[in-house]
């Protein structure tokens, strides 16, 4: 009885791995300057802003129910979008830069103090601001009509790059005062101390 010959291993190399296929939503068939966005009659209940900067989004979600999302156009290179939790510091319907030619900005909602906003602007398809985050018009007028101060903003480079929260800010705790007629860190009057027997 003959045996079958075992066939020399193969050196050719395996194929290569498929490489990841994103899949496609009705958020990535927005063109620049489409978004969504469904009117209320009054907009109650917690807001979540949440900004994605590698596919040039922002969602808005209230009640954790989707709001409305929008493409955008953020910071270009040297002048990135800073990713982290942020907050509305200050709005402004009609605002003008102070730091880039009195460039107009409407319905600006300020992230920083150093310059960074979302505010109406040119949505070119691609990150070409100076760091603020562009909304078409539209979107800017309705997202500022539905927000308050200091609503959170949190910003991701991508959904796959968690940002750290930030520490919550701890209160110096104040002593009560003492109410005694004396200035507080003052020595107060010496009581006579009577001794027993004298």
């Amino acid at each position: 009885m003959q045996q079958a010959e075992t066939p020399p291993p193969s050196l050719t190399p395996p194929p290569p791995a498929p490489k990841p296929v994103r899949k496609k939503g009705p958020v990535d068939a927005l063109k620049p300057g489409q978004f969504v966005w469904e009117t209320r009659e009054s907009y109650e209940g917690p807001m979540k802003i949440v900004v994605v900067l590698d596919i040039q989004r922002i969602y808005v979600f209230q009640n954790d129910k989707l709001l409305g999302f929008s493409t955008i156009s953020s910071g270009k290179k040297g002048k990135e979008t800073p990713t982290g939790y942020f907050n509305i510091l200050q709005k402004n319907i009609d605002h003008k830069s102070n730091l880039y030619s009195n460039a107009p900005m409407p319905y600006m909602q300020r992230l920083t103090w150093d310059g960074i906003a979302m505010h109406g602007g040119q949505l070119p398809g691609y990150p070409a601001s100076h760091g603020c985050i562009r909304l078409p018009h539209p979107f800017a007028k309705a997202l500022f009509d539905a927000t308050q101060m200091n609503q959170e903003v949190v910003v991701l480079q991508n959904i796959s790059t968690p940002v750290k929260r930030p520490e919550p800010k701890v209160e110096p705790v104040a002593e009560p005062a003492v109410e005694t007629g004396v200035p507080v860190n003052q020595p107060g009057p010496i009581a006579p101390i009577a001794v027993p027997g004298t």
